[in-house]
């Protein structure tokens, strides 16, 4: 769903999640002020067609949980990547998988995308499952790739052509 500026306590919970940015490319936010930063960079970047970037909420009860994004988008090479982040009280409970699948459908579909990419710390197993489960395949292993608070991390690239998405839809 479209974040508002309401959404700045959650967003900033999320955000301040140590467990969660562990495997993010950036420290975990201090600052309440830096979730209604964030808010508004995604309304920029919406308006610019340069990123896209929802929450991710709870059906029954309607509790921001993360958020799913495509950034980085390359309309000529009809490329995109896809970052995503739950809270980790959230972990395993199938909420990443599902709003992954929409994310993909749209890019896919609406979008036009031809290819996606994602980028994982190797430690982040529950993302890697996930994504092996949306059918992206690995491509490779960029090493010391991320300095975050003064640790350096290896990433791995994984892809996901749209004909093999739709071919998994099918």
């Amino acid at each position: 769903r479209w974040l508002t500026d309401r959404d700045v306590d959650p967003v900033f919970a999320i955000f301040s999640d140590e467990q969660m940015m562990r495997y993010w490319s950036s420290t975990a936010m201090k600052d309440r002020s830096e979730a209604a930063d964030l808010i508004a960079r995604i309304h920029r970047q919406f308006a610019e067609k340069s990123g896209f970037q929802w929450g991710v909420e709870r059906k029954d009860d309607s509790v921001l949980l993360g958020t799913c994004t495509l950034f980085n988008i390359h309309v000529a090479n009809m490329r995109a990547e896809v970052g995503y982040c739950l809270r980790s009280a959230h972990w395993g409970g199938g909420y990443m998988g599902e709003a992954l699948s929409a994310l993909i459908d749209h890019a896919f579909g609406v979008l036009r995308l031809r290819r996606l990419e994602a980028d994982v710390d190797p430690n982040n197993a529950g993302s890697l499952r996930v994504l092996d489960r949306m059918g992206f395949q690995r491509e490779g292993l960029l090493r010391e790739r991320w300095n975050v608070g003064g640790e350096i991390q290896d990433s791995v690239l994984l892809g996901l052509l749209a004909r093999e998405w739709q071919g998994r839809r099918a």
